[in-house]
């Protein structure tokens, strides 16, 4: 018994399995390496009593009893390894915008696209730069690489030592998720880099806004010519199919951004892409080509439990008008108050969205038309009713 770690015990002891039966000394040794549960050993007359299954390196002793519990093995340990991996992916994708969408396509095609599989390491590596910082350790990137393999079996690498290293690689430090953090550490620096620079610079330089310069999180696979991007806005001005609208839209989405950085073409941009006024979704494609789609859910995310309730109580301190308080009233109606949300007009989640408009008073309408628009009148263009 010392052999295996067992302290020692009178003579005239027997060994008794989970099953209840002896174990012969000869065979005890075999019995202890192919096996993994609970033995119990017995001396004396004590009678024998069922133990509680348990996998540990500890030893509960007693007077009559001793039992010994065999460590974990390393399959059961990677078992557990991969189920709380997969755990982990699976409710990352589920809290995700998009992430159901990779779910869902693999459950189809038992596969993934390109485009799909990096929206699933940009979410992936997101969530982790944001719960770990910009360099997570070694041991986080596996476990996000292994949960990958272990939600979605058939895109594992069969030629691999564990299957998931074309996600991560430890030994080279490798592969997707790799990849894309060091893409992120770098948009930072640059970042950080033009901040430092543009702190001389004017008020312009360093402010924020359409019109500044910033890395999109977009690769296109193929750059259009000027010539190209001309036929594909000549085809979307006549053509009444979105899907192919929305993939011509995403091929001139560096052309558009030109576009918009330069002063002499930005107010063009709606006369060179009408389609943005007709067609659900364009102007949230481009955004998410812009900042990806971990930034594009972020507002509505968290506009309920962070933004809302700050909202309201600024505008409790603004100078109180009808408007004003008929909408605070309706954003501090809770959505079950169905009946009392009919009769102010406007729903909770609404409301508190309208507020901003007091908050963020429009401007003046420039010199050709001197005057403001009240946040009244601003509501007619910030919600358009469409039949």
């Amino acid at each position: 018994f010392l052999k295996f770690g067992v302290p020692s015990v009178p003579e005239n002891v027997k060994v008794f399995d989970e099953s209840g039966t002896e174990v012969d000394d000869d065979v005890f040794e075999d019995v202890v390496r192919s096996s993994v549960g609970v033995l119990t050993i017995k001396h004396g007359a004590a009678s024998h009593g069922q133990s509680n299954q348990s996998l540990s390196s500890s030893i509960d002793s007693s007077d009559s009893q001793d039992t010994v519990i065999i460590e974990e093995s390393s399959c059961s340990k990677r078992m557990r390894l991969d189920d709380e991996a997969k755990k982990l992916v699976e409710t990352i994708l589920v809290q995700k915008p998009g992430g159901e969408h990779i779910i869902n396509e693999y459950n189809r095609t038992k596969s993934l696209e390109d485009e799909t599989r990096r929206k699933l390491v940009n979410i992936l590596t997101a969530d982790m730069t944001e719960k770990n910082g910009t360099s997570p350790p070694r041991q986080v990137k596996e476990k996000y690489a292994r949960g990958i393999v272990a939600l979605f079996p058939y895109l594992s690498d069969p030629f691999s030592k564990n299957g998931y290293e074309h996600y991560y690689d430890g030994e080279s430090g490798t592969g997707y998720l790799a990849w894309r953090i060091k893409t992120i550490q770098r948009g930072l620096a640059k970042e950080r880099r033009a901040s430092f620079e543009g702190q001389g610079t004017s008020a312009e330089a360093g402010s924020g806004g359409p019109t500044v310069r910033r890395q999109s999180e977009f690769n296109p696979e193929t750059t259009l010519s000027e010539d190209e991007c001309k036929e594909a806005i000549a085809f979307m001005s006549h053509s009444s199919d979105e899907d192919a609208i929305k993939k011509k839209m995403k091929l001139t989405f560096d052309y558009r951004r030109n576009m918009i950085l330069d002063p002499m073409q930005s107010s063009d941009v709606l006369t060179v892409f009408p389609r943005f006024k007709d067609i659900k979704g364009l102007i949230e494609q481009d955004f998410v080509l812009m900042f990806g789609e971990g930034v594009s859910g972020k507002l509505l995310e968290k506009w309920t439990t962070a933004f809302k309730k700050k909202v309201i109580q600024q505008c409790k301190k603004l100078p109180s008008t009808s408007d004003l308080e008929e909408l605070l009233l309706a954003a501090e109606t809770s959505t079950g108050d169905s009946d009392e949300c009919v009769n102010i007009g406007w729903d909770s989640d609404l409301s508190s969205i309208i507020l901003l408009l007091h908050l963020i008073p429009p401007s003046a309408q420039g010199r050709k038309r001197p005057g403001k628009v009240s946040a009244s009148q601003a509501e007619k263009h910030l919600v358009v009713f469409k039949k």
